[in-house]
């Protein structure tokens, strides 16, 4: 058996998927159509390996599909979409990595070695996420080409502050700084793996200089560097924050740790990073030489007009190893960006992560996403914290919607009927406002240990 690195094949990745200047010297004035025969020609590869792939096999021969009617990029819609409750469908069925992967389909002596990882198993069984040696490294590299974008350097000390065991996160940024980058790293995890405040006073005495991580965490560690003695900007004096910011936005973290630069990007444990932004800030660039991203409407699955929201559909097209994704809805909502991109790149933009289709609240007949909540929070009401939930409970047939919130001013009657008509005026419906004390929310929300917070309960059926 090759090594991992021999199978993965450094030389051919950095050829294929190029980072850093040689990204753009490759895409900079490239056309639309020279990028769409790169797509179609790795989609060929990407398909003819699920259709050796049972999980594929199943999805499609129901839906009357057969090799040969997907013949390039025009026909990958005659495909249906799958979730991962299809996902997990395979696994209850076939334990314990499910038939969704294409093991079987190599000689025993040409197998690729495998890299396990798991989703985080908090609404159920954990899905196992499955990597070959290529599909791994080209997925670091698409993350590190973005890090790279943005401007991290070699001379960067980062800390990642994404979770290990065995959930993917805290796993690919290490690899991706290690192997692609050359940055000194602080593997500190979420602060459950190393306590908040030692965490700040790492970054202090390290000299941190980048940090990355989901951004509830990443705002909440300014708050605990502050009760700590610790102040951003001058103790802690960060260049750059970037990961997976969601609807509040770049200004507030950037307000929290002393006026440095905010970075998004974006993508889900079984793609990998999908897109992201450059130092231009003008959206995420879809990485479209790996990645295929179509925005379908969430509940007609029709292709939705560029500047309208819809469920992101991802094919990866340089999963042909192990684990292939072939029209994948994440369920996370964003939308298409138009005009022309700064960067002189032929790759299409999208706005950041806007919530999730699957976890929206339709009230008389309004759709919130709790997401929207905090955001609006965020952006209108300087005494907001930053921390909230939303429980939602049916009185009778009406579906109520409180939003729990934790605010520095004196919770007075006055003040929860502003943040109630500031809510109905943002989002077309009411709400109910609760207030709580500075810090009660965190271990409902679970913001220091969890990847993502909780911020919905749902109270409508017990």
């Amino acid at each position: 058996m090759l090594s991992y690195f021999a199978a993965a094949d450094v030389p051919a990745i950095r050829r294929d998927y190029p980072i850093g200047d040689a990204f753009l010297r490759r895409f900079a004035g490239m056309s639309r159509d020279e990028l769409r025969a790169v797509q179609a020609r790795r989609l060929r590869g990407v398909l003819a390996f699920a259709w050796k792939v049972p999980f594929y096999r199943r999805l499609w021969g129901a839906a009357g599909i057969e090799p040969g009617d997907v013949r390039g990029l025009d026909d990958l819609a005659k495909l249906p979409t799958y979730s991962k409750s299809d996902l997990m469908e395979s696994l209850e069925a076939h334990p314990p990595l499910g038939d969704f992967h294409g093991l079987d389909a190599h000689p025993p002596e040409r197998r690729p070695q495998i890299v396990i990882q798991t989703t985080s198993g908090t609404t159920g069984k954990p899905q196992p996420l499955l990597f070959g040696p290529k599909s791994r490294e080209i997925q670091n590299a698409l993350l590190a080409r973005v890090y790279m974008l943005q401007g991290m350097r070699r001379d960067d000390v980062v800390h990642s502050v994404y979770g290990f065991g065995m959930v993917n996160g805290g796993h690919y940024i290490r690899e991706t700084v290690i192997h692609w980058i050359g940055a000194q790293l602080l593997s500190a995890g979420t602060g459950a793996e190393t306590r908040s405040a030692q965490q700040v006073a790492l970054m202090r005495d390290f000299g941190v200089t980048v940090l990355t991580g989901f951004g509830d965490f990443v705002r909440r560690l300014a708050d605990i560097a502050r009760e700590n003695g610790i102040e951003p900007g001058r103790d802690i004096r960060l260049r750059m924050i970037t990961g997976h910011l969601g609807p509040e936005g770049r200004a507030p973290m950037s307000e929290a740790w002393g006026g440095c630069a905010v970075y998004d990007w974006y993508g889900v444990g079984d793609t990998g990073i999908i897109a992201g932004e450059g130092a231009d800030q003008s959206g995420m660039y879809i990485q479209e030489d790996a990645q295929l991203l179509e925005l379908v409407h969430p509940d007609t699955g029709q292709p939705v007009a560029p500047g309208e929201p819809g469920d992101m559909v991802c094919t990866c097209l340089f999963k042909d190893d192990v684990f292939p994704i072939v029209r994948f809805n994440t369920h996370d909502v964003t939308e298409e960006i138009t005009g022309e991109a700064p960067l002189g790149i032929p790759f299409r933009r999208i706005l950041g992560f806007r919530g999730r289709s699957d976890n929206m609240v339709k009230l008389r007949g309004i759709n919130v996403f709790p997401t929207a909540i905090g955001a609006v929070l965020t952006a209108e009401r300087s005494d907001f914290m930053g921390e909230f939930l939303c429980e939602v409970t049916r009185e009778g047939t009406r579906e109520e919607l409180t939003v729990r919130t934790e605010t520095r001013a004196n919770p007075t009657d006055d003040l929860r009927r502003a943040y109630e008509t500031l809510l109905r005026a943002r989002l077309g419906v009411e709400v109910r406002v609760a207030f709580e004390r500075p810090g009660a929310l965190a271990p409902l929300t679970e913001v220091e240990t969890r990847q993502k917070p909780i911020r919905l309960i749902d109270r409508r059926h017990g």
